[in-house]
């Protein structure tokens, strides 16, 4: 049963080789973040996978096993090296087949292009069949409105699979948010602080970070060191993240732990 909707995960799987080979640059995970953040969610695991139909398929049959809400990015289109869709069907254990709402879409897209010269309106010739192969997906599956193309993605068990192409993913992503995930919006309130520490080692401070978590349940906190390694002086970046009203009281504690055990909040060179 899916969990309490104050509760429930968000994870993102992006889909790809060119991004485990490093020919393209994720850009997906910065964006999902963003989205979600704007609306007042979180991501709660994130995962890279290759173009490999049995990989896909292990890794969605988890993912739908956990009952989280998912995004996929990539891998839906109708050339050999995608194989999302059907790796989709076969964690589901379904069969595939072409939704009228996706023939629809594309035969309209279709149209449009003819009308500027390119291709024709013939559905029955092997380019255009190519195209509604586009639109072949898991029985069961919801269409995903693609406002730049009109070639939807498809939803199907809180999973939502879009291309991989930002310019057609974000805002098919945010579309998503905002139709089937509005009630997940804004359930819990959140506050992060954090602040630079110089002069003093991780280790002095970790007592009070387990301290910080044994007082205030409702608050995390974090440690972020740094060695200097874009010219400045090493550092730790010390901070809290939870409930606002706790978060608050675990900074100031926090705060007076740093100056209590020696540690400084500007560079050495400043102070």
């Amino acid at each position: 049963m899916p969990a309490a909707a104050s509760q429930r995960r968000i994870g993102l799987i992006i889909v790809g080789d060119e991004i485990l080979s490093g020919r393209r640059q994720d850009k997906h995970f910065g964006k999902v973040v963003e989205l979600l953040a704007a609306r007042g969610m979180r991501l709660a695991w994130a995962e890279i996978l290759s173009d490999d139909r049995d990989a896909l398929t292990a890794a969605y049959r988890r993912s739908f096993a956990t009952g989280d809400v998912v995004f996929s990015c990539g891998g839906i289109g109708g050339t050999p090296d995608d194989h999302t869709r059907q790796a989709v069907a076969a964690a589901l254990g379904v069969e595939m087949a072409l939704h009228p709402q996706a023939e629809e879409a594309i035969t309209l897209r279709t149209a449009e292009m003819a009308a500027k010269g390119q291709g024709t309106t013939d559905m029955s010739t092997p380019e255009n069949q190519q195209r509604l192969q586009m639109g072949v997906f898991p029985v069961g599956a919801e269409i995903v409105p693609n406002p730049y193309n009109r070639i939807p993605g498809f939803f199907i068990h809180d999973h939502t699979f879009v291309p991989g192409f930002p310019v057609m993913a974000w805002p098919m992503l945010e579309w998503t948010l905002d139709t089937r995930y509005r009630d997940l919006q804004h359930l819990t309130r959140h506050a992060e602080h954090s602040f630079l520490v110089f002069n003093m080692p991780e280790s002095r401070i970790t007592p009070s970070l387990v301290e910080i978590e044994r007082r205030w349940p409702a608050v995390r906190a974090f440690s972020l060191p740094s060695v200097g390694e874009s010219g400045g002086a090493p550092h730790i970046e010390l901070g809290v993240k939870g409930e606002p009203e706790p978060a608050a009281e675990a900074l100031l504690f926090l705060q007076a732990e740093v100056e209590r055990l020696g540690g400084k909040r500007v560079p050495p060179a400043a102070a």
